[in-house]
């Protein structure tokens, strides 16, 4: 088959690329220039002569004159609040502190030491070490005791271990429940003490 040129200002089929912009936004991106479709907003910010309420259209001029972005801060406002920024700029910004926020916030981990209700000295004591050092770390520690068969006879055993277990890692912890029994397995939460 020939080739056929194409007709001067021929666009292909599909959708424009603002569409495709539209669709990939991130709910937590605020409405920019053209995407605002209220009337008149609210100007506030360094940028702006005077703030106040202007008409969409002046508030679009005052961005372009800047070579900034008009962005919609609170479009639950009535009318919705603007600033004239730079948006790229505001997005990085925004999201380095979320990033700095998540890698402050503590993150908990749980380390588990399980028992039977039946377990020895010598198996209690090793059990033991391991939560101290979990502890230490500042870990939480959860302590489950699994009766299997007819071993949910020994229930009150199980509490009594689970207490003494407790009472054992006083100094670098502290349990934050009373052994409480869920089906065949009774579990107790630790936390690690705050340092002083």
């Amino acid at each position: 088959m020939p080739y056929k040129p194409k007709p001067s200002g021929f666009k292909p089929a599909g959708r424009r690329p603002d569409q495709r912009q539209a669709q990939k936004r991130d709910e937590n991106e605020l409405n920019i220039n053209e995407q605002i479709t209220a009337r008149q907003v609210r100007l506030v910010g360094d940028n702006i002569p005077e703030p106040g309420v202007y008409p969409i259209a002046k508030a679009m001029q005052l961005a372009d004159e800047l070579e900034l972005d008009l962005v919609e801060i609170s479009a639950q406002a009535d009318p919705p609040v603007c600033k004239i920024l730079d948006y790229q700029k505001f997005l990085y910004q925004r999201k380095k502190k979320a990033k700095e926020m998540k890698s402050n916030a503590a993150k908990v981990v749980i380390k588990e030491i399980r028992f039977g209700p039946n377990t020895d000295e010598h198996d209690f004591q090793f059990k033991l070490k391991h939560a101290k050092e979990f502890l230490q770390e500042g870990s939480k520690v959860k302590a489950s005791i699994f009766f299997r068969g007819r071993s949910i006879m020994f229930k009150d055993q199980g509490e009594k271990q689970l207490l003494r277990f407790a009472v054992e890692l006083e100094e670098f912890g502290h349990a934050d429940n009373m052994p409480v029994l869920e089906g065949k397995r009774m579990t107790m939460m630790l936390s690690p003490n705050k340092k002083k």
